[in-house]
């Protein structure tokens, strides 16, 4: 443990900060994992709706620095091109 007030406060915020980045990711893959399984299900719908949220959420994880913005950019046409491939079947 840092004896400096400084160094006590640093560790202090990067340990908020830490779990709140940990809240977030979380609740990104949450998110993903979301329309993957409504992508596995029959309706469209629900799939486009999930990838709705999933988008809004990697957005957002871009604009806190949880993730880099081509990695979201990656995720979100993976993403999109997995529910065009649904919608093209059924």
């Amino acid at each position: 443990m840092p004896n400096i007030k400084s160094a006590i406060k640093r560790v202090k915020v990067s340990e908020k900060r830490r779990l709140r980045n940990a809240s977030h990711k979380s609740a990104l893959r949450t998110a993903v994992k979301a329309f993957e399984t409504a992508a596995a299900g029959s309706s469209v719908e629900t799939a486009q709706a999930a990838l709705v949220s999933a988008s809004k959420k990697l957005d957002k994880a871009v604009t806190k620095g949880l993730i880099h913005k081509n990695a979201a950019a990656r995720k979100k046409s993976r993403l999109a091109k997995k529910l065009n491939a649904i919608a093209a079947q059924g």
